[in-house]
C-alpha cells in the first residue's frame, strides 16, 4: 500500500497559502484519479482518500493537525522502516523557485516543520519527498527567499497571488505525472525522468 501525504494547515484560513501547497496538489490528484471522497479518520486525526495507480492501491492522507505535528497523522499510517519506503510527502518548498518541482529521497528536511515532524513521527528519513517551489526568483532563476523568522513566516502563510496560483495548477499537472511514475515504476525512474 502507497501512502501518499499533502501536507498543510486545516482550516479555511489557510485555504490557498504557500504553505498548503501539498494539500491543494494532493486534492488535485485525487480529483484527476477518481479516488474516494474525503473521510475524516479520528484514529489518524486526517481526512483520507483511497484508490488505485495501476495495480498498486494508494491512500491519500491530509493530517488535520497543524504543519508541525503532521507526524502525529502520518505514523498511524507507517509502521515500520519497510513501509516509510512507500510513503510520498508532497510539500512547498522555500528552496525551489515558483514552479519547480524535485523529487528527494533519503535527505535533510531543510527546516521544514511538517518533515521535521514526520522524520520524528516514523523515525526514519528515508521517505520520498516531492518538493514544491514557492519562492519567487530572478529573472535568471536564482530563487529570492525571505530572510528571517517572521518573515518566512508570513511569507509561507500568505495566500498565492493570482498569477502564482496559476503557476501552482499548471505544475499540479507534472506533479500528478511524477507521482504515477513513483508508483507505477519506481524512484529511480522517477527522480532521472524528473529532477
Amino acid at each position: 500500500m502507497i501512502t501518499i501525504i499533502g501536507l498543510g494547515n486545516p482550516g479555511e484560513e489557510y485555504e490557498n497559502t504557500r504553505h498548503n501547497t501539498g494539500r491543494m496538489i494532493l486534492e488535485a490528484f485525487r480529483k484527476k484519479l477518481c479516488f474516494s471522497e474525503w473521510e475524516s479518520d479520528k484514529k489518524s486525526r486526517s481526512l483520507i482518500s483511497a484508490g488505485k495507480v495501476g495495480k498498486e492501491k494508494a491512500v491519500l492522507v491530509l493530517p488535520e493537525t497543524f504543519m508541525n505535528k503532521s507526524g502525529l497523522s502520518v505514523g498511524a499510517f507507517v509502521k515500520s522502516k519497510k513501509a516509510a519506503e512507500s510513503l510520498i510527502v508532497v510539500h512547498d518548498d522555500l528552496d525551489l523557485p515558483l514552479g519547480a518541482m524535485k523529487i528527494s529521497f533519503n535527505r535533510g528536511s531543510g527546516g521544514h516543520k511538517g518533515i521535521e515532524s514526520i522524520k520524528r513521527g516514523i523515525k526514519t528519513e528515508a521517505f520520498i519527498r516531492v518538493r514544491i517551489g514557492i519562492s519567487p526568483a530572478t529573472p535568471s532563476g536564482k530563487t529570492k527567499k525571505p530572510k528571517g523568522d517572521k518573515a518566512v513566516g508570513d511569507f509561507i502563510l500568505g495566500k498565492f497571488k493570482p498569477k502564482e496560483a496559476e503557476v501552482i495548477k499548471k505544475l499540479s499537472k507534472k506533479v500528478i505525472e511524477a507521482i504515477k511514475i513513483l508508483i507505477t515504476e519506481g524512484r529511480e525512474k522517477a527522480m532521472n525522468a524528473l529532477n
